[in-house]
């Protein structure tokens, strides 16, 4: 989803919730303009400014133990003196504070200060909620009179919506019950609505008693209040009736002709289009019937819904009654969108062209989360208002364009050959794998031979027999020669229909193209086939590279004793058998009678690292037997690994010990530190400068000289020893440390603990030379 349509779900959920909020400013609203009635009265009264008034009507409130509301409802009672006043039940104390009739004091009040906004559809939600729901209404009219007693329904609550809208006009002379209050001058009450008498809600049902109150200013009816209940009723009592008609003449104030005469005020609204509506009901879609909604300039700024036909179904889940007469952008905010539905109406009603689409992406809200489907969608433009359609798909419709997916994407054409009437239906999946136009005859199955390639007609006799003749299921593969002159690998599959005497009834299958599958079979095989001689290349060099390690580098040889030093070595392979490595060591007399040791780690594996093993154990050997100390030997031997040998890169450490005075003279060349055991406290001894062999052309290497005393013990190593994916190369070896500080006395066995305890996970070999100083 886009960062624009992010936003647009989430302005979507903020219109949910100031919609909320909306409902909940408006509950109060009427309240504070009550507080502001009363304080206006007691600032009139001389109780000060209206800071000072406002704060006495809150001690008064307090001292008499009363609610600020049902106090101002009081104060305002007492100082009017009007109709609503003579209307309200006495207000005697009662047992525990508060008064009788108290609570409609306040409504009735509340229900007045409302009227003074002068929005008649806010008057008759506050009358319904405050005033009449305590009563039983269940739904209320207000009607404005115009011209020729004809009748504007100026506010509405608790009928459905889609009721309302085809009320918004009543012309004269339909004898409404509202029409008879205004002809008559008085109210009427019918415990029971007659069936002969036409009105508001009774479509659905609405034949509850009914009090029709005409709403009267100044002498003259503006209007009327029409009071519903959702049963019958027994007549009311005087007080009630009073307060209706209070109510009714309250009213009066929010329609036109207040200030002037009622019939030159008013204008004959527009007469709603029940054709447009009729019409809706009759399509067998889910139909929207929707009004532009026109700015200053006469510019579309959302559609109205003014009726949605009985096979709506609200993809959100709300009731037809809700949807109809709100604005489009209110109750589906997300066709907002960029290319949306929104963007499609507004070209519909601009241009008058209608738009269809099969499958179109639409997106509702339901409980703030976005809901996405496919849906058919029709738009028309009739008159002013525009018809929208919608359906969206169902589970038959989804299954069957998988199904429409599932062969075109598998290669696959169905057929069926009727064997008593010879029709053939293929689909249009099957004419494009013959390569034939929609419009060309199909291919029975019986005629296959005249399409196949000639040596398979064996396999095609084969599985018509079975077919047609043995009346059993079968299948075969074929290659299909195209009208285009093309080859197609085809495989056919097919079953027999026949009645309960087995006569055959039908035939029905289908074709699969999988050209493309066998011919990967074929580039797989000779894949397949060279892969074979490569990896039995592969191992018959291994083998080679193995046989060369091992003969040169025994896993574990015996201890020898050379020259005052007692050696013993360690070599484990990696644990995968096809990774030779390149690790090697060696220890040798020369003949100056000291004492070469070394260890190095060629870098890779197989043939190449062995090879390149050989050839640098043998060069170190002799060059040794020159009499040149190790940083120099670590440079010649630079040169070899450099010119000598193809690409070969190593790093080694190497030792010269002088028996005589008991000294290591010692070089690296990008190596691990040996470790000096000394009075059983294991430490690695300071690198020397020296980069891996092979690297450059020239290098230098520094020297290193080390005494050693008697029971000392040396050991030098490969990285394969300390290196892990999970851990620095630095806590390796403190770990190799610790260990090796608790080594046994028995060099063989000290090298086969630190192999147990300090494994490797990098797939490296390891060689380990331990040396003990006798």
């Amino acid at each position: 989803m886009s960062g624009r349509e992010h936003r647009l779900d989430a302005l979507a959920a903020t219109v949910e919730r100031l919609r909320g909020e909306l409902a909940a400013v408006q509950e109060s609203a009427d309240a504070r303009a009550l507080i502001g009635i009363a304080t206006g009265i007691l600032v009139e009264r001389g109780h000060g400014g209206p800071t000072q008034a406002a704060r006495h009507l809150k001690e008064l409130a307090e001292t008499a133990g009363l609610p600020l509301l049902e106090l101002a409802a009081d104060v305002v009672n007492a100082a009017a003196g009007d109709e609503v006043a003579q209307a309200l039940p006495s207000t005697s104390p009662k047992p525990g504070g508060g008064h009788h009739g108290s609570s409609a004091v306040v409504r009735l009040r509340a229900a007045e200060a409302g009227s003074l906004t002068g929005d008649p559809q806010t008057v008759v939600d506050t009358l319904i909620e405050q005033v009449l729901a305590p009563l039983g209404v269940s739904a209320v009219a207000l009607w404005a009179v115009v011209s020729g007693g004809a009748l504007a329904l100026a506010g509405h609550a608790g009928f459905p919506r889609g009721e309302a809208e085809r009320w918004q006009y009543v012309p004269p002379g339909l004898g409404v019950a509202a029409q008879r209050a205004v002809a008559e001058r008085h109210s009427q009450w019918f415990g029971t609505m007659p069936a002969d008498v036409p009105g508001i809600g009774k479509r659905h049902g609405g034949d509850g008693a009914r009090a029709v109150l005409p709403a009267e200013l100044y002498g003259r009816i503006l209007g009327v209040l029409e009071v519903c209940w959702p049963h019958p009723q027994p007549p009311l009592p005087a007080p009630v009736s009073r307060q209706l008609n209070a109510l009714a003449d309250l009213c009066a104030h929010t329609l036109p002709g207040t200030d002037e005469p009622a019939a030159g005020a008013a204008q004959d609204p527009v007469i709603p289009p029940n054709p447009l509506m009729d019409l809706a009901d009759g399509l067998l879609d889910p139909v929207l019937v929707l009004r532009p909604t026109l700015d200053d300039q006469d510019h579309v700024v959302d559609f109205s819904i003014m009726y949605a036909n009985e096979r709506f179904a609200d993809p959100a889940g709300r009731p037809r009654a809700m949807i109809t007469g709100m604005r489009l952008l209110e109750a589906y905010p997300l066709t907002a969108r960029e290319g949306g539905l929104y963007e499609h109406l507004l070209r519909v009603h601009a241009t008058g062209e209608p738009f269809r689409a099969e499958r179109m992406a639409l997106s509702f809200l339901a409980d703030d989360v976005s809901l996405t489907g496919l849906a058919t969608v029709g738009i028309g433009r009739y008159g002013d208002a525009v018809l929208l359609s919608w359906r969206l798909e169902d589970k038959a419709a989804r299954l069957a364009a998988l199904l429409e997916h599932v062969q075109r994407l598998g290669r696959i054409g169905g057929f069926q050959e009727d064997a008593v009437s010879g029709d053939i239906v293929w689909n249009s999946q099957l004419f494009s794998l013959f390569g034939l136009p929609s419009t060309a005859p199909p291919v029975p199955v019986e005629r296959l031979y005249d399409h196949a390639h000639p040596d398979d007609s064996v396999a095609i006799g084969r599985f018509l027999r079975t077919l047609l003749h043995h009346h059993h299921a079968a299948s075969t593969a074929f290659r299909l020669q195209r009208a285009d002159g093309g080859v197609r690998h085809i495989r056919v599959v097919a079953e027999p229909v026949t009645d309960p005497a087995g006569q055959l009834l039908a035939v029905r299958g289908a074709y699969q193209d999988f050209s493309s599958q066998h011919w990967t079979e074929v580039a797989l095989a000779a894949t397949r086939d060279k892969l074979a001689d490569t990896e039995q290349h592969a191992a018959e060099r291994n083998r080679l590279a193995l046989q060369l390690q091992r003969a040169i580098m025994p896993s574990s040889p015996a201890p020898v004793d050379i020259a005052g030093l007692h050696v013993a070595v360690r070599y484990r392979p990696a644990e995968e058998g096809h990774l030779v490595g390149g690790d090697w060591y060696d220890a040798v007399v020369l003949p100056s009678k000291k004492v070469l040791v070394a260890v190095g780690d060629v870098a890779g594996h197989g043939i190449e690292a062995a090879t390149g093993m050989v050839v640098l154990r043998n060069a170190l050997r002799g060059l040794a037997a020159t009499g040149a100390g190790p940083a120099q030997l670590l440079g010649w031997l630079n040169t070899v690994a450099h010119h000598l040998t193809e690409q070969v890169t190593a790093t080694v450490v190497c030792g010269i010990y002088d028996s005589q005075t008991q000294v290591l003279a010692w070089a690296r060349a990008g190596h691990p530190p040996p470790v000096l055991i000394h009075d059983g406290a294991a430490a690695a001894l300071p690198l020397p400068g020296g980069i891996l062999l092979g690297a450059v052309a020239e290098a230098n290497y520094e020297e290193s000289r080390l005494s050693l005393a008697s029971g000392d013990r040396l050991l030098m190593y490969t990285d394969g020893l300390i290196e892990r994916r999970d851990r620095s190369v630095e806590k390796s070896l403190e770990q190799l440390l610790h260990i090796a500080g608790a080594g046994t006395p028995v060099l063989g066995e000290h090298l086969d603990l630190l192999l147990t305890h300090a494994r490797s996970d990098t797939d490296d070999d390891t060689c380990l030379i331990g040396i003990d100083v006798s």
